[in-house]
């Protein structure tokens, strides 16, 4: 007999797909449909249960874009069907390579209670019904439409809120087809010879052509091919399955590379739908896998993001119930210790931390577990402050998958130790699988072997596998795989693994790591550091605002006793915690998504400027004047930091303009020159008569680019948008209005207004524009006259450097960089810096000058108009600021940064305002004063150094306290209380985060579980 792999193959795949798969179900008996179409949102299902439904049969056509439609099936088993392996098969009209992307549906009993999901590739029900009895199921239907489909990148609207959600009553035609309900028997013997069948095929398809495995494999195969009556399946399974036993339990080497599968379903809490169909994903995926657990005890499923647990508790309780037994089993394992799978390169730095006190305390109360593992697989790259946050969270591990999207260069390791600006390491994780959301198919595992880098150090790696986004999770047919390939020659072992103990074996495994330093940056998606500038606007003005309502609403409870309204902010800092999401913050979900972001910011907006000004008022006093509250970590025109007091009159600016059309403002320490072009000629800094701009070429230009990336519209920037574009140098008309000077243009279809006026060593630009480009990027350019070979940008909690050359490949990829409030860039002992309200995206150049020095130009990235998924990404009006720091070192830069983003307020009273607490080096900054959150009555005060050295500082609080004590994030005592001012030395960027005890808090019902 010749090896004609090929034809086996061929006849193989032919044989599962049209013989032996539709064989697992014989003797089928249909269910009776009848159907209700929901006229608008979601509804519980106990208002489902009381509907008029609506006899209907199979190719019932259902499910306009976002509709829900409720089915009711009924029938009863034969009675001679009884003692047989049943169940029910229902097809909604699924796609079965959309999994996640497509509809879905959820199971009820005829009670109402949750039963299972139903999905593409999950489309069974159990049935435990004796025959005669009646048979009864609910099943909420979701139209979800096809966004991300055969069309690809191509603007759609479907992506749209509804017209129905504001009252209308166009739904649209219906986008799927019921195509079966019927009870089945299964053949489990048949079921079984199909993954024997397809892990042996598999297995031999990724062997060397010369293995004797591959034969021996080859010939098994043809083996149980012969033995098979392909019109007698059912008779002839069993000598069949017989003849792949001896193949099918041959034992792996012992060299061999080990896989720990972590059942998983990656949900993310928005994207390609909105919120509302992400809670309902999340049931569904719940109710499969608990459902699994009572068939498999070996099975183990990872989830990740509190917020989708505590939205099953609060619409699904019973499910939640379900989660809480098979966590006490083991079974269920919360992971990731964060509110959501945050992006990590725009939060700021308190969010961030909040992330994790609010993740990991939700899994402390609910379920008394203490996660070690960060879990974000799907960020869009790594914050170099994350490190040190997980350690300060209590936390050992890290665990991503996205690096491998990279487009210039292969990240060179696996698992390794990442270090983080501190200098604090974590031991991390980067699953050579290249998913995360395998199926362990032969050809996965295979991958993982062959690419995993650390072969010779350590054995094993990490797989997560399940359907994800709806698409149900871990199937039956993946763990009827995984328990084949536990030990089978030629292929990596597998083992059903928690993420602990997989990392508990690769930290023993692997005792010598690589060390990786500093940010991981993702060589892709850098258009998300700009995309849908409302949602980024929204999430930085909201950090703020709760800073500001913690510090006054805290210094009013704590001067006044006024009551602090803790669930208000609790409730507050959760929203924009989710909304923080990975396909949220970052810009890259649909409209409905982006619209319904943009309201919720502004009710977190109206409800923050509430507590701020009820709380600023009550410590201002009803005296005659004013009272200046400066919310900032710095003193400013003669306020305190944290406190409020009369400020000092600033210098004056003087405005001239010149018969040649310029204009020039100066208040003695800059002079600003702006051509009649509106653009800035010079900017001298008056202190050392440096001029900031580099010869001949203007400032605060702005340039406009065509943006047509290769794919992921919303999500990347791809380098060649540089190589077309153009300068937008016309000016409708500039006027001037005291010392401020506007600058009026129009470009395409858009038009904008600039107003430009000094304060100190910083020239500030408001910007106004009515945005109606497609497929742009705006840019605004500063050439600068310093030689920086590096940039500096703020991330959380301090600061990050980054090459301005392309020496290398490494290096050249980040063309397109993140900074928070700042990007600073100098030479020895002079620079400047750049400073925004709500700019994330930078880029940072340097180019030869005609005297043969270097140009420095920094731009910030201002809005872009990609059109999938918002086809209208943006469009509208938006307010801006930036400012160009001149002479600016690093200090500068931060104190500007604040400053700019918490600008004074001014109440009525004369009231002068302390602060709660001082320290004594500038060095030391002030993230978070709030109360503590068991609500004891102590402080909780968060610090970190901000220059990247090493410092000293005292911490004097100025109200009644017995101890200071250190913590970790989650407020958990790290130290023994200390009993005098609190005299800190910090290392370069540390965090640290201090209890204040106050007089008599110890009396005033401290919650007795600090970790609670």
């Amino acid at each position: 007999m010749h090896d004609d792999r090929a034809a086996v193959e061929k006849r193989l795949d032919r044989i599962l797909a049209e013989r032996l798969r539709p064989a697992v179900h014989t003797r089928t008996h249909p269910l009776d449909i009848a159907a209700w179409h929901v006229p608008g949102e979601p509804v519980p299902a106990h208002r489902a249960l009381h509907a008029r439904y609506t006899p209907v049969h199979i190719g019932h056509e259902w499910g306009p874009a976002w509709g829900t439609t409720w089915f009711r099936l009924t029938g009863t088993l034969p009675e001679t069907w009884a003692d047989q392996p049943v169940e029910a098969v229902i097809d909604l009209g699924f796609d079965l390579d959309r999994p996640g992307f497509h509809c879905e549906g959820l199971a009820h009993t005829d009670t109402g209670t949750p039963i299972k999901g139903l999905n593409p590739r999950n489309t069974h029900l159990p049935v435990h019904t004796p025959p005669g009895q009646p048979l009864t199921w609910y099943v909420e239907a979701a139209a979800n439409p096809l966004i991300l489909g055969d069309n690809g990148y191509r603007p759609t609207h479907l992506g749209d809120p509804p017209p129905w959600l504001d009252g209308g009553t166009t739904t649209g035609p219906p986008l799927y087809r019921f195509t079966r309900a019927d009870l089945a028997i299964r053949d489990l013997t048949v079921h079984e010879l199909v993954h024997d069948t397809e892990v042996l095929a598999q297995l031999m398809h990724e062997l060397p052509t010369d293995s004797p495995r591959r034969h021996d494999i080859l010939r098994a195969l043809e083996r149980m091919l012969d033995r098979l009556d392909l019109h007698d399946i059912h008779t002839t399974a069993p000598a069949a399955r017989h003849e792949l036993t001896t193949a099918l339990h041959r034992p792996a080497h012992t060299t061999t590379h080990r896989i720990s599968a972590t059942g998983h379903a990656h949900i993310d809490s928005a994207w390609l739908w909105p919120q509302r169909e992400t809670i309902r994903k999340v049931a569904r995926t719940v109710a499969n896998v608990t459902e699994l657990m009572t068939r498999d005890p070996a099975f183990t499923f990872a989830m990740s993001q509190a917020q989708q647990l505590a939205w099953l508790k609060q619409h699904h309780p019973d499910l939640f119930d379900r989660v809480r037994e098979h966590v006490r089993t083991g079974q269920f394992v919360p992971v990731g210790g964060m509110w959501v799978e945050s992006d990590t390169n725009l939060p700021g730095s308190e969010a961030l931390a909040r992330q994790f006190l609010h993740g990991k305390r939700f899994y402390l109360d609910e379920f008394g577990i203490d996660t070690q593992e960060v879990w974000l697989p799907d960020s869009f790259g790594y914050s170099a402050a994350l490190p040190q946050l997980v350690h300060h969270s209590g936390s050992r591990w890290f665990l991503t998958q996205k690096i491998s999207w990279n487009q210039t260069n292969k990240f060179p390791h696996h698992t390794f130790w990442w270090e983080g600006i501190d200098g604090t390491r974590v031991f991390t994780h980067f699953p050579p699988v290249d998913t995360y959301n395998a199926e362990l198919t032969g050809a996965e595992l295979a991958h993982a072997s062959r690419n995993f880098t650390e072969h010779g150090h350590a054995t094993r790696s990490l797989v997560p596998y399940g359907h994800g986004d709806g698409g149900g999770g871990p199937t039956r047919d993946m763990l009827a795989r995984a328990h084949r390939l536990a030990d089978l020659e030629g292929s990596p072992t597998v083992e059903l693994h928690s993420p602990a103990e997989f990392f508990t074996a690769a930290e023993a495994d692997h005792r010598d790591p690589a060390v990786w330093s500093g940010e991981l940056y993702l060589e892709f998606h850098r258009g998300t550091y700009t995309s849908q500038a409302r949602t980024k606007q929204g999430n930085r003005r909201s950090e703020h605002l709760l800073r500001e309502a913690e510090l006054w609403c805290t210094t009013a409870h704590t001067t006044l006793g006024h009551d602090y309204p803790h669930d208000t902010l609790d409730r507050l800092w959760k929203t924009v915690l989710l909304h923080q999401f990975h396909d949220i913050l970052p810009g890259s979900s649909i409209a409905w998504v982006h619209r319904e972001a943009e309201q919720t910011y502004q009710h977190v907006t109206a409800e923050l400027h509430e507590l701020i000004d009820h709380a600023q008022r009550a410590l201002a006093g009803t005296g005659p004047g004013t009272t200046t509250f400066n919310a900032t970590p710095h003193h400013h025109d003669g306020i305190p930091a944290l406190g409020a007091g009369t400020p000092t009159t600033p210098a004056a600016t003087t405005a001239t303009e010149h018969p040649d059309g310029t204009t020039t403002l100066d208040n003695g320490r800059i002079r600003a020159t702006i051509d009649q072009r509106g653009l800035l000629t010079s900017v001298l800094d008056l202190d050392t008569g440096r001029e900031a701009l580099a010869p001949g070429q203007p400032g605060n230009l702005l340039q406009l680019h065509p943006d047509h990336p290769n794919a992921w519209d919303a999500w990347d920037l791809d380098e060649f948008y540089r190589h077309q574009g153009h300068d937008l140098t016309d000016t409708d008309r500039t006027t001037l209005d005291g010392t401020t000077l506007t600058v009026h243009r129009t470009f395409g279809n858009s038009t904008l207004v600039q107003r430009l006026h000094l304060h100190g060593h910083t020239l500030h630009i408001d910007t106004d524009i009515d945005w109606r480009e497609t497929e742009k990027i705006l840019k605004a350019a500063f050439p600068l006259d310093v030689h920086a070979d590096r940039s500096t940008a703020e991330t959380q909690f301090g600061h990050i450097h980054r090459p301005t050359h392309t020496n290398t490949t490494w290096d050249a990829a980040k063309f397109e960089i993140c900074a928070h409030r700042w990007l600073h860039l100098g030479e020895h002992h002079y620079g400047h810096a750049l400073i925004n309200d709500s700019t994330y995206g930078h880029d940072v150049t340097r180019h030869t000058r005609p005297d043969g020095g270097t140009t420095t130009t920094a731009r910030l990235s201002l809005l872009r108009a990609p059109r999938f998924p918002d086809p209208h990404t943006d469009h509208g009006h938006h307010h801006l600021r930036y400012a160009l720091v001149v002479g600016a070192d690093i200090g500068d830069a931060i104190r500007e940064g604040y400053r700019l983003n918490l600008p004074p307020r001014t109440v009525p009273g004369g009231n002068a305002v302390p602060p709660l607490i001082t320290l004594d080096n500038p060095d030391v900054i002030v993230e978070a004063l709030k109360p503590a959150e068991d609500r004891s009555g102590d402080l909780i005060v968060r610090l970190y150094e901000s220059r990247g050295g090493r410092a000293t500082t005292t911490l004097t609080p100025h109200f009644p306290h017995t101890a200071i004590t250190r913590t970790d994030l989650l407020e958990r005592p790290t130290g023994e209380p200390r009993h005098h001012p609190e005299c800190i030395t910090l290392r370069p960027f540390e965090i640290r985060t201090l209890r204040i005890t106050r007089t008599g808090a110890e009396t005033r019902g401290a919650d007795p579980d600090p970790t609670r």
